[in-house]
């Protein structure tokens, strides 16, 4: 097995709600006059992050648990998860935006702040190039266009290499482990079945009508992956791939073929998509090289 990277560690509970997002994006606001944001409470990791990819992060006054990047956001107050809020200290920051993960916070959580008369922006992106979109629309909100432009054009901008770069690469099976106990995997719908196939990878799972499937360790055994890549959340961490080793007829398992991950780049919507994006690249071209000797 071989470990790309090295990430914070993240709750199961957390990345399985990111991982399984809402069945469609929601609409665009229509464009209207209203005062740039000063004080902002981001309410997931990931939009976390594009703050301050945005160039917005000095104007965030609070974030949620497991906000562990960039390490500036670490020093923010905690004002509850991505499903529980404190509205007693929320309302103590008097956030004039609330930026919000319409997959992972709670509907009724949603519905409550803007009952509450708070300033609630949804983001929900379920495609590569909508992380870039997202920048723009955050630096719009907090006054930091310039700043944002310049991130989601060097996202777009490293996006299209990688679709330049592995445009002709042979096809590689691939199964994406996102949990081990259960078993759990994406279909190609999730961004992360995007990465895969970005990279020249064909997710075995691919035509899967749920985002974020279980499945039977007979239904992975029968479909025969040459590659299985898994997220670890810290270097070391084998990513919970040991287990394979019971399966040494499995094409991945009897070449070697078991890669690891970085799971907060995987995971989380943001501009490090692209660093995980390049790192199961990394690993299908090892695959690839191995296939031939």
């Amino acid at each position: 097995m071989i470990v790309l990277g090295r990430v914070a560690r993240c709750g199961l509970l957390l990345l399985l709600a990111l991982l399984c997002g809402a069945c469609e994006k929601p609409a665009a606001a229509a464009p209207e006059a209203v005062a740039t944001a000063q004080r902002i409470v981001s309410l997931a990791p990931h939009l976390t992050e594009m703050t301050y990819a945005a160039g917005a992060g000095s104007q965030l006054v609070a974030v949620v648990e497991f906000s562990d990047y960039p390490a500036a956001a670490r020093q923010l107050p905690r004002i509850g998860d991505s499903f529980r809020i404190d509205y007693e200290r929320l309302a103590g920051l008097q956030p004039d935006l609330i930026l919000a993960w319409q997959s992972g916070n709670p509907a009724a959580v949603i519905t409550r702040l803007q009952e509450l008369g708070y300033r609630v922006e949804a983001f929900m992106p379920r495609q590569l190039d909508d992380v870039a979109d997202d920048l723009q629309r955050i630096g719009d909100l907090a006054g930091t266009t310039a700043q944002a432009s310049e991130s989601a054009a060097d996202f777009r901008r490293r996006l299209q290499l990688l679709r330049e770069r592995y445009r002709d690469a042979r096809p590689v099976r691939v199964f994406y482990q996102v949990s081990a106990q259960p078993l759990i995997t994406v279909s190609d719908e999730h961004f992360i079945g995007q990465v895969v196939r970005l990279c020249g990878g064909q997710n075995v799972f691919a035509d899967f009508p749920q985002l974020v499937p279980v499945v039977s360790l007979e239904a992975v055994l029968d479909r025969e992956p040459e590659v299985i890549l898994a997220g670890a959340s810290a270097a070391g961490d084998d990513a919970g791939l040991g287990h394979w080793a019971r399966w040494p007829s499995l094409p991945a398992v009897r070449q070697d073929q078991l890669y690891a991950v970085p799971a907060d780049f995987m995971s989380r919507a943001g501009p490090r998509l692209l660093a995980g994006a390049e790192a199961v690249c990394r690993a299908l071209d090892v695959a690839r090289v191995k296939d031939q000797g």
